[in-house]
């Protein structure tokens, strides 16, 4: 076989050896100042920064979290939900020498204190929403420094709040191999663990991204307006979208949270042109009343990611929008660069693309990672790469786990067929073996979203006494649809899914939980089963 069967179905202008460019985060950001100045870098609400303007805020924080005492090699805590300060604070604590460690906004306290007593973060930046005000009043009893952006300041200007000098002569030493993240990853399936992320990790993944699109005529450019609405502290929105568009002088639209009016608002009166969601936005996007009648006309890229996107939300998306919406694969671990489908090229179910250039990966067995499997042949997932972390924060078991032949062990489970397309049938963990049989949940997940009736589905399996596991669908309803019984939703699947791939039970509810980035929760569905 072949080392990179991919290789021979790249677009002619793509080069998978083609040289990767790593450098420092702050050194990107330089090169932006230096390229682009005064153009539009980043709109939110009635706030505009230039590249300049977000560099100076940047330079005048990191002064200030120096003179506070802030030394290289230190963590520091992001406590922030989707605003400017994000991107200042993130690049203010990297110029500075620090160690950016990203919290979830939606975390309760207990999470938020262990994830900081793991990373060793004791200080925080966060701002004055009253969303976060109880939780960063508990952080601050517990003697965390928290340092406090007022969120008027986007629409007055007033000051931020935050530590504020001037740049000092000399900025401390950045390596690109210097760590810049604590990317935490794992929640769905037990406690957190932080991948740790360089700046050569994070680097590379946007340049990876570029040599793919540039040779495409996809490149992002100064003239793009990147519609963000993805939540920067997860890997996706910050490489996929804010480091991208800061690397490639577009200007980025920032919305602090998913609307789907305001979504649609915005790429018709601002005219984005490049719009990037996970499956429950389109999902949400493709039942918006009117959506027929919308202008998306602006839009060149759209595209999906962070989980598998049902077949019929895509379809739909197409006939509104005329584009195939773009998407591939990825993990927090590998920055989250990994595999991207070839625009407009249509694969059979569960096709997530080809390795991105750079980025080598096979399929191993199940029962041993240092197995190679064949064409067809399905097994777990590995990857290597210069995007692909180290392994985790203060666990070296879990990392020396993770890793056979210097490869990544990813946790998927997928094919790779003739060509080099590779094919994601689920996650190892989500397996369901029911009386003897692999049943894969996103299979189920997608003969059910073919229902008319159904809004949204996720099946996880639960114990069975005879079977030893089952699969049971948790749903929502399209409005106005008529009442769904299991036998009903069996009768509907007899014709798309194996007899041992049929829900044992269904269970209908109002809405289903979701994930901070907005993935269905399979851990909360199990856990509210009780």
């Amino acid at each position: 076989m072949r080392p990179h069967p991919w290789e021979a179905s790249y677009p002619a202008g793509v080069d998978w050896g083609a040289p990767i460019n790593t450098s420092s985060l702050p050194a990107m950001l330089d090169r932006a100042v230096d390229r682009f100045g005064a153009a539009p870098a980043l709109r939110f609400r009635t706030a505009r920064l230039s590249f300049r303007d977000l560099a100076t805020r940047v330079d005048r924080l990191a002064a200030g979290l120096i003179s506070e005492g802030l030394r290289p090699g230190q963590s520091v805590g992001l406590f922030l939900p989707n605003t400017p300060y994000h991107p200042i604070a993130f690049f203010a604590v990297l110029r500075a020498g620090g160690i950016v460690v990203h919290l979830t906004p939606l975390d309760p306290l207990r999470a938020l204190m262990r994830k900081l007593a793991d990373s060793g973060a004791r200080w925080v930046i966060t701002t004055d929403l009253p969303a976060l005000a109880n939780t960063v009043a508990g952080l601050a009893q517990d003697g965390t420094r928290v340092f406090i952006g007022a969120d008027q300041t986007w629409d007055t200007g007033v000051a931020s709040g935050l530590p504020d000098a001037d740049p000092p002569a000399s900025w401390p030493i950045v390596t690109s191999d210097s760590l810049a993240l604590l990317q935490y990853t794992g929640g769905t399936t037990g406690v957190p663990r932080a991948a740790m992320l360089t700046h050569a990790n994070l680097t590379a993944a946007v340049s990876i991204y570029a040599v793919w699109n540039d040779g495409q005529g996809r490149s992002l450019s100064p003239t793009d307006r990147v519609l963000c609405v993805l939540p920067l502290f997860h890997i996706y929105a910050l490489t996929a979208v804010m480091l991208r568009s800061i690397e490639a002088g577009a200007e980025l639209l920032l919305h602090a949270r998913f609307d789907a009016a305001a979504v649609l608002d915005t790429i018709e009166r601002d005219r984005a042109t490049v719009f990037a969601g996970v499956p429950t936005m389109w999902t949400a996007l493709a039942a918006s009343p009117g959506i027929d009648t919308r202008d998306l006309s602006s839009l060149r890229v759209a595209s999906s990611g962070g989980a598998p996107l049902p077949v019929e939300i895509a379809a739909r998306i197409e006939a509104l929008t005329g584009h195939v919406l773009g998407g591939g694969w990825g993990m927090t671990e590998t920055s989250p660069a990994g595999t991207n489908l070839l625009a407009g090229l249509k694969l059979g179910l569960g096709a997530i693309g080809l390795p991105l250039p750079s980025i080598e990966m096979q399929v191993v067995a199940l029962d041993d990672p240092h197995r190679l499997l064949g064409p067809g042949e399905t097994g777990e997932l590995r990857i290597r790469g210069p995007n692909v972390t180290a392994g985790y924060w203060n666990r070296p078991d879990e990392t020396r786990d993770a890793f056979a032949d210097g490869f990544f062990l990813t946790g998927d489970v997928g094919h790779m067929d003739a060509d080099g397309q590779f094919y994601l049938v689920d996650r190892k963990k989500d397996l369901i073996l029911s009386g003897g049989f692999n049943v894969y949940p996103r299979v189920v997940e997608e003969a059910i979203y073919e229902h008319p009736d159904i809004a949204e589905a996720a099946v996880v399996g639960v114990p069975d006494p005879y079977r030893g596991q089952a699969a049971c669908a948790f749903v929502t309803l399209r409005p106005g649809a008529a009442p769904l019984t299991l036998a009903a939703l069996r009768a509907f699947l007899a014709e798309r899914i194996g007899r041992h791939e049929l829900p044992a039970s269904l269970e209908i509810r109002d809405s289903l939980p979701k994930t901070a980035v907005g993935k269905l929760s399979r851990r909360e569905l199990l856990e509210s089963r009780g």
